[in-house]
């Protein structure tokens, strides 16, 4: 499986939907919340990538693996944080459920 692939499952893969769902002001706390971590999560993004670039600069072109690796990970919670956001999605992104 290439990782491709694996990056497709990840983001479009099976969901498992609540059965029932949250009431509309429970939703709004939820969406704040998420909110505001997006936002943490576009920060630490952008720290990352100084951090990654100037690794590259350092080592003659090439990344870090482990960084690259965080970096698909946030990508993927920024994803279906913003899948649940614009309600695509009844799944809350982690903390509430698995990360992946």
């Amino acid at each position: 499986m290439s990782d491709e692939d694996k990056f497709e499952g990840r983001v479009h893969g099976e969901q498992h939907e609540p059965e029932q769902r949250d009431s509309l002001w429970w939703r709004l706390l939820h969406m704040i919340l998420i909110a505001i971590m997006i936002n943490l999560a576009q920060t630490i993004l952008a720290v990352v990538t100084v951090v990654q670039f100037i690794i590259m600069a350092v080592s003659k072109g090439q990344p870090n693996a482990r960084l690259a690796d965080f970096g698909t990970d946030l990508g993927i919670w920024i994803a279906k944080a913003a899948r649940f956001q614009t309600a695509a999605s009844e799944v809350k992104p982690w903390p509430w459920t698995d990360l992946d």
